[in-house]
């Protein structure tokens, strides 16, 4: 594809810089910073089905890259690990400043980009780096996995190359704040283990609701599951628990602002040339097809609003043919199908970390007490770079459980977290290359052994077999669930750790149909001791995913796409359930209008508007009723199945008369609801549209910066349905707006065997790069749900290719 640029967005940049008279100098160059760097860009041109050649260092033999009209890079090589060094390139082409940034913040140099202000969070990322053996890490990955992995990096090393020697390819951001992009290492892929905090802070949360004598009120927040006793763990004090215990997990989001330093556009000669961030899935067997064949539906949910979370891309060589949505930077395809079967996935739950309390020697606070003695911490200074600055030194503390995060001396206290990521063979970087070379559920099973995260994976093949496999890594803990901190003195610590063979799967189910949307799906008689989290979701998708598949015995593709885009809401239904008999004559209204409904969540329904009113106003009335004071400040959100449940069964904690307390909420949230409605909607309910609120807007992430949002002006994706219990996860925060924040922005339907009739949507589209058709391309056909080819023959490529670029190993001859 190469750059492409629109010249009216500078000419419009220009325009407005040119129309300010009375404007000071800072935000000239902030927004001239923008326009500077998209009218240097490269000359716009047009497809280029004949093809172009460039030379490259790392590959063994010449690659073939065919665009086709989605922005799909089709790879073809002659060797596997050439396949991955493709993908590289592909996804550094499109995505580079993503990559790179992302890169460049888990390796802890933010700083010598950008100032001392990151130093802090420099040292975060540092602190989670693995500190044993990297080679012997390496030693770890089967030699084909390796081989693949260290191609992908050269691949993206060769991009790197490219637009260093030709900066006009280098993305708008790199011109606009000065900074170059950094080559990646092999090393790095087992360094960087990232700063995850998991449910540390509920453990937190727990312990000092139990110091106030009222843990009970942890269930309102999130009720266990599955139900599991919770008991204060022997040895630690709840009393001196506290948020400071999470330290540097907590420290924020990277500090970038308006005043973040730009390129001055009038200071650039030649430098400027130098300047080189929830889910569904359900399988379905061949009996209960249309076709005849299984089909693999899966759209995971990720944060949208910022950089998209797939890019698709197909890679060929003999012995491997894969397609589907990668996370770009990490090697591979994670959900797709290649030649032999289809894979999908979505979050299984496994609590892979623990806050560990240390108490500090009172003399000597790099001593702690562990094991019936003391032990010392074991430090390593480190030495960040800070541009404009000299190096920060900084000292990091690991325990025997892992990364110290808080210190405070003058209290003897320290907390350490262990993490699953932390461990030997606890990095997942290599797992997506695996899954892609097995061939089959057994060569899966093999995958999976470096496949740390939670997952349920589903796999359907072209023999007719599907299957559903949980994977990830579990800790094996001396004692305790993981469910709060717990004393750091050896007695809890972990002694192991179980992978996907200490969890549940089934092989061709007999019902011919399975499910996931992040329910409990442990089976009923599950050993206690293998639980591996209390923490799965409410069932409302799974429970409404499950009604429509049970009933379909010839589901087709096209039942998939609207599975997918589902807005019915089970909580909906149950709330209307309950809507009063009799209410004021100011509830009236809301409770007519909703009584009428037909319970979907769907963009243009007024009374879905209402309903999410009435669900807000419910949820804070009922906190303000049955929350202690004292516990406001902890206990601030409740439970779906907690709500409905008291509104359906009021009991004491409502008062003395439960009954009278209930109706007298419903009653004023809903006069409350309606209100509000007329005052954001408008006075006539015939007008009120859910979509009107609920809408998507994606910008840049750094877009607090003047001149990027300048130079990557925010795509209004419009309008849209559901919210976070819908099939069609859009869900949003607890206020005070109604904006979308997250949901599936890669949707993907595989007919398997008939791979051309797969379907695929990837929001926005496949570039970074407001310059490139390919970057909002799918934004249309996102909103309406409008399924677009994922071409995978090659008659089908080649039928829809606009672009061809072959990478010639450098040496050889073009």
């Amino acid at each position: 594809m190469g750059q492409y640029c629109h010249t009216p967005l500078a000419s419009r940049l220009r325009a407005s810089h040119e129309s300010s008279t009375m404007i000071n100098r800072r935000s000239f160059l902030l927004r001239s910073a923008a326009a500077a760097a998209i009218a240097s860009g490269p000359a716009c041109r047009a497809a280029d089905p004949a093809g172009r050649q460039t030379n490259v260092r790392g590959a063994a033999a010449p690659i073939e890259i065919v665009d086709d009209v989605y922005g799909i890079p089709h790879i073809r090589a002659q060797s596997i690990p050439d396949a991955f060094f493709g993908q590289g390139y592909v996804v550094a082409r499109d995505r580079l400043f993503q990559i790179d940034f992302e890169h460049r913040r888990e390796l802890g140099r933010m700083a010598e980009a950008f100032g001392p202000e990151f130093v802090r969070h420099d040292a975060q990322a540092r602190l989670f780096h693995y500190r044993g053996d990297l080679d012997a890490e390496l030693r770890r990955i089967p030699a084909e996995v390796l081989a693949c992995a260290r191609a992908y990096i050269a691949g993206i090393n060769a991009r790197i190359d490219a637009v260093t020697a030709d900066p006009t390819l280098l993305p708008l951001e790199y011109r606009i704040l000065g900074v170059a992009p950094i080559r990646w290492d092999i090393h790095d892929m087992v360094l960087a283990r990232g700063a995850a905090a998991g449910n540390t802070d509920d453990e937190v949360r727990r312990a000092r609701l139990a110091a106030l004598g009222l843990l009970e009120l942890d269930a309102v927040i999130a009720p266990l599951m599955p139900a599991h006793p919770l008991t204060v763990p022997d040895g630690l004090d709840v009393a001196q628990v506290s948020n400071d215990d999470l330290g540097v997990l907590t420290i924020g989001r990277l500090p970038f602002g308006p005043n973040t330093p730009v390129v001055d556009p009038d200071e650039r000669s030649g430098r400027l040339e130098r300047a080189n961030a929830g889910s569904n899935a359900w399988t379905i067997a061949a009996a209960r097809s249309a076709t005849g064949r299984p089909i693999l539906a899966n759209d995971p949910h990720l944060g949208i609003g910022g950089f998209g979370p797939r890019h698709v891309a197909h890679l060929s060589a003999p012995g491997l043919d894969v397609i589907g949505g990668g996370a770009p930077g990490l090697p591979g395809i994670m959900q797709g199908h290649t030649e032999r079967f289809a894979f999908g996935r979505t979050n299984f739950h496994i609590d892979q970390e623990d806050l560990f309390v240390l108490e500090l020697h009172p003399h000597d606070p790099e001593r702690y007490r562990h094991a019936g003695g003391w032990k010392r911490f074991t430090r390593v200074e480190i030495s960040v770079p800070v541009k404009g600055a000299a190096p920060h030194t900084e000292v990091l503390r690991y325990a025997a459980q892992g990364p110290v995060v808080s210190y405070d001396p003058a209290k003897h206290r320290a907390t350490a977290i262990a993490s699953i990521a932390m461990q030997p063979g606890g990095g997942g970087s290599f797992a997506m290359i695996a899954i892609n070379l097995a061939k089959d559920w057994a060569g899966l099973q093999e995958a999976f052994k470096l496949h740390p995260s939670p997952t349920n994976l589903h796999y359907a093949d072209v023999a007719g077999n599907t299957g559903w496999q949980a994977i990830g890594f579990m800790p094996v803990r001396k004692r305790g669930a993981g469910l709060m901190p717990v004393p750091g003195d050896g007695r809890y610590d972990w002694t192991g750790m179980r992978d996907h063979r200490a969890l549940p799967s089934a092989y061709n189910p007999a019902k011919g149909w399975f499910a996931s949307a992040n329910q409990d799906n442990l089976p009923p008689d599950w050993p206690t001791d293998r639980i591996p989290a209390f923490d799965f979701r409410d069932p409302y998708r799974y429970e409404r995913i499950a009604d429509v598949l049970s009933h379909q015995t010839s589901h087709s593709l096209a039942d998939s796409v609207a599975l997918q885009h589902d807005t019915l809401s089970t909580p909906a239904r149950q709330l209307v359930a309950l809507l009063p008999t009799a209410s004021s004559e100011g509830a009236r209204p809301a409770v007519t209008l909703l009584r009428g409904w037909n319970c979907r969540l769907d963009a243009a329904s007024g009374a879905a508007a209402l309903f999410e009113m009435l669900w807000r106003e419910l949820s804070h009335r009922m906190l303000a009723a049955i929350v202690p004071e004292r516990a406001k400040a902890i206990v601030t959100s409740i439970g779906p199945s907690v709500l409905l449940g008291l509104l359906a069964r009021p009991d004491a904690r409502l008062g003395q008369d439960p009954t009278a307390a209930r109706d007298a909420l419903f009653d004023a949230a809903l006069i409350a609801a309606w209100t509000n409605a007329k005052a954001q909607l408008g006075p006539d309910p015939a007008n009120w549209r859910w979509g009107a609120l609920h809408r998507l807007r994606i910008q840049h992430p750094l877009a607090r910066i003047p001149a990027i949002a300048a130079a990557f002006p925010a795509i209004e994706v419009g309008p849209t349905g559901g919210d976070s219990y819908t099939v069609q996860a859009h869900w949003l925060g607890n206020g005070p707006g109604w904006s979308a924040g997250g949901g599936a922005s890669y949707l993907q339907v595989i007919d398997v065997g008939a791979w051309d009739n797969s379907l695929v949507l990837n929001l926005p589209g496949q570039s970074n790069d407001p310059r490139s058709p390919h970057y909002q391309d799918q934004v249309a056909t996102w909103s309406v749900g409008q399924m677009q080819p994922m071409l995978y023959s090659r008659a089908a490529v080649e039928a829809h290719a606009i672009a061809r670029l072959t990478l010639t190993p450098q040496g050889a001859r073009p």
